[in-house]
Protein backbone atom coordinates (compact mmCIF):
# COMPACT_ATOMS: atom_id res chain seq x y z
CA UNK A 1 0.00 0.00 0.00
CA UNK A 2 2.76 2.04 0.43
CA UNK A 3 4.28 2.20 -2.76
CA UNK A 4 1.00 2.99 -4.37
CA UNK A 5 0.58 6.00 -2.47
CA UNK A 6 4.21 6.85 -3.19
CA UNK A 7 2.97 6.87 -6.85
CA UNK A 8 -0.04 8.79 -6.04
CA UNK A 9 2.51 10.89 -4.53
CA UNK A 10 5.02 11.22 -7.59
CA UNK A 11 2.47 11.15 -10.01
CA UNK A 12 0.62 14.68 -8.47
CA UNK A 13 4.21 16.48 -8.39
CA UNK A 14 5.04 15.78 -11.76
CA UNK A 15 1.19 16.92 -13.20
CA UNK A 16 1.85 19.86 -10.62
CA UNK A 17 5.30 20.78 -12.05
CA UNK A 18 3.57 20.52 -15.69
CA UNK A 19 1.29 23.07 -14.78
CA UNK A 20 3.32 25.41 -13.19
CA UNK A 21 6.29 25.29 -16.16
CA UNK A 22 5.25 22.47 -18.95
CA UNK A 23 3.87 23.58 -22.03
CA UNK A 24 0.77 25.26 -21.76
CA UNK A 25 1.74 26.15 -17.95
CA UNK A 26 -0.57 28.87 -16.42
CA UNK A 27 2.18 31.35 -16.69
CA UNK A 28 2.18 30.91 -20.70
CA UNK A 29 -1.30 31.51 -20.63
CA UNK A 30 -1.47 34.57 -18.77
CA UNK A 31 1.39 35.60 -21.07
CA UNK A 32 -1.07 34.69 -24.05
CA UNK A 33 -3.92 36.48 -22.40
CA UNK A 34 -2.02 39.63 -22.10
CA UNK A 35 -0.75 39.60 -25.28
CA UNK A 36 -4.13 39.05 -26.81
CA UNK A 37 -5.38 42.20 -24.86
CA UNK A 38 -2.49 44.18 -26.51
CA UNK A 39 -2.95 43.32 -30.17
CA UNK A 40 -6.54 44.20 -29.20
CA UNK A 41 -6.22 47.76 -27.82
CA UNK A 42 -3.39 48.05 -31.32
CA UNK A 43 -6.38 46.59 -33.38
CA UNK A 44 -8.58 49.37 -31.78
CA UNK A 45 -6.43 52.19 -32.55
CA UNK A 46 -5.79 50.75 -36.57
CA UNK A 47 -9.56 50.73 -37.00
CA UNK A 48 -9.99 54.11 -36.22
CA UNK A 49 -7.34 55.27 -37.95
CA UNK A 50 -8.41 53.57 -40.50
CA UNK A 51 -12.03 55.16 -40.15
CA UNK A 52 -10.19 58.43 -40.29
CA UNK A 53 -8.90 57.91 -43.79
CA UNK A 54 -11.73 56.16 -45.20
CA UNK A 55 -13.56 59.32 -44.44
CA UNK A 56 -11.18 61.47 -45.59
CA UNK A 57 -11.12 60.02 -48.66
CA UNK A 58 -14.80 60.31 -49.25
CA UNK A 59 -14.39 63.83 -48.74
CA UNK A 60 -11.97 63.86 -51.13
CA UNK A 61 -14.14 62.39 -54.02
CA UNK A 62 -17.07 63.67 -53.06
CA UNK A 63 -16.40 67.55 -52.09
CA UNK A 64 -14.67 69.74 -53.69
CA UNK A 65 -14.26 71.67 -49.77
CA UNK A 66 -11.65 69.24 -48.45
CA UNK A 67 -9.09 69.81 -52.22
CA UNK A 68 -9.67 73.18 -51.45
CA UNK A 69 -8.80 73.30 -47.92
CA UNK A 70 -5.60 70.97 -48.50
CA UNK A 71 -4.52 73.12 -51.71
CA UNK A 72 -4.10 76.16 -49.23
CA UNK A 73 -2.95 74.48 -46.41
CA UNK A 74 -0.58 72.28 -47.94
CA UNK A 75 0.84 73.55 -51.09
CA UNK A 76 -0.05 77.74 -50.42
CA UNK A 77 -2.41 78.08 -52.91
CA UNK A 78 -5.06 81.19 -53.77
CA UNK A 79 -7.97 81.03 -55.54
CA UNK A 80 -8.46 83.26 -58.73
CA UNK A 81 -9.57 86.57 -57.75
CA UNK A 82 -8.30 85.97 -54.23
CA UNK A 83 -5.48 88.76 -53.04
CA UNK A 84 -2.67 86.83 -50.80
CA UNK A 85 -1.22 88.78 -47.67
CA UNK A 86 1.69 87.85 -45.89
CA UNK A 87 2.28 89.69 -42.24
CA UNK A 88 6.17 89.48 -40.98
CA UNK A 89 6.14 90.91 -37.74
CA UNK A 90 9.39 92.36 -36.07
CA UNK A 91 10.67 90.95 -33.57
CA UNK A 92 9.76 92.13 -30.55
CA UNK A 93 12.55 94.30 -28.48
CA UNK A 94 13.76 93.10 -25.24
CA UNK A 95 11.80 94.76 -22.58
CA UNK A 96 14.34 93.75 -19.68
CA UNK A 97 16.05 96.12 -17.55
CA UNK A 98 19.73 96.32 -17.92
CA UNK A 99 22.07 94.34 -15.30
CA UNK A 100 23.44 96.41 -12.71
CA UNK A 101 27.83 96.81 -12.90
CA UNK A 102 29.08 94.41 -10.87
CA UNK A 103 31.12 96.81 -8.61
CA UNK A 104 31.68 100.68 -8.38
CA UNK A 105 35.50 99.66 -8.98
CA UNK A 106 37.44 100.06 -5.20
CA UNK A 107 39.45 97.23 -4.14
CA UNK A 108 38.45 95.16 -0.99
Amino acid sequence: MRWFAGILLLLLVALQYRLWTGDGSLAEVRALRDEIRAQKAELEQLRARNQALEAEVLDLHEGLDALEERARSELGMIKQGELFLQIIEEPAEDTSPAPAPAGTGKGP
